[in-house]
């Protein structure tokens, strides 16, 4: 619990700083909440919810994106062999994009691309559970094409850099010491915001991961499909607030081959979930 406290006090310092340097900025808060989460080898649906920070930002030469998740799993994904209480997670997520166009102070377009950038990054995370005990840290790297749609719609392809440091209860994971670098790897992001109608809008990410080879117990892996999209309506609107001050939505994910584990090495226990989920945030 000290480690995902710490993980949200560095966020939230990291917003402040990136709030004061930009030309604009974008921070909320939100709530999430669903009951048909999956982990690798847990047959049980898993409830979650899922408290986040998230912040975005642009200056003259790009974009800044990040985002923490502390995630509170019910009973049936458990913290620990000797109580029912549900596992905590902490996940964080940072990216930065340099438009090139904006350095070379000529625009880059393309047909429907308005401009081309690079963007670099990493993932952390940490969490208790009773099986896994997960530690990933991850960097990303590569290229990024902004296209030219009402709201906004980039992607990218990044090469992935990932290690782990497993710590779970049963074997084979408990015998895992230090941390596992897997192959280096490549990931086709999508993420967007579109304006469907008025007060209105079609928001999310689409991550296909390709396998990084072998896992920390020697099992290979395969190509992951994350899928996370939401429509979020400004109800704030009807209460006098500002513009997008405070949205409610429903939101839906769809995870196969989750962290690169298959139906083969799972016996199809939780490497993939389907889940809907209610959203709330307040933006400031």
């Amino acid at each position: 619990m000290k480690k995902i406290t710490l993980a949200a006090g560095a966020a939230f310092l990291l917003a402040a700083s990136a709030a004061h340097a930009a030309d604009w900025s974008d921070t909320s808060v939100s709530w999430r909440y669903g009951t048909r989460f999956a982990e690798p080898y847990n047959p049980e649906h898993i409830s979650k919810h899922i408290f986040a920070l998230t912040h975005a930002s642009g200056y003259k030469y790009g974009s800044n994106f990040f985002n923490v998740d502390l995630l509170q799993s019910d009973k049936n994904d458990p913290a620990s062999l000797t109580q029912s209480e549900g596992a905590q997670e902490a996940y964080i997520v940072y990216r930065h994009t340099l438009d090139i166009g904006a350095l070379r102070g000529t625009e880059m377009r393309y047909g429907a691309v308005k401009g081309v950038g690079l963007t670099f990054g990493f993932d952390w995370n940490t969490k208790n559970d009773v099986g896994y005990n997960s530690r990933k840290r991850m960097l990303v790297a590569g290229p990024t094409l902004m296209w030219d749609v009402p709201g906004f719609l980039n992607t990218s392809i990044l090469l992935l850099r990932e290690s782990n440091a497993p710590s779970g209860a049963f074997p084979p994971i408990s015998n895992v010491n230090g941390r596992y670098t897997y192959d280096t790897h490549a990931m086709l992001s999508a993420t967007w915001g579109i304006p469907v109608a008025e007060r209105l809008s079609f928001e999310g990410y689409l991550n296909y991961i390709a396998a990084k080879g072998r896992d920390e117990v020697g099992n290979g892996t395969g190509a992951e499909t994350n899928l996370d999209m939401a429509l979020m309506y400004d109800i704030g609107y009807h209460f006098g607030q500002p513009k997008n001050r405070f949205r409610l939505g429903l939101e839906y994910q769809f995870w196969n081959n989750k962290f690169g584990n298959t139906r083969k090495t799972t016996g199809g226990q939780g490497q993939r979930a389907s889940t809907p989920m209610v959203r709330a945030e307040y933006h400031f």
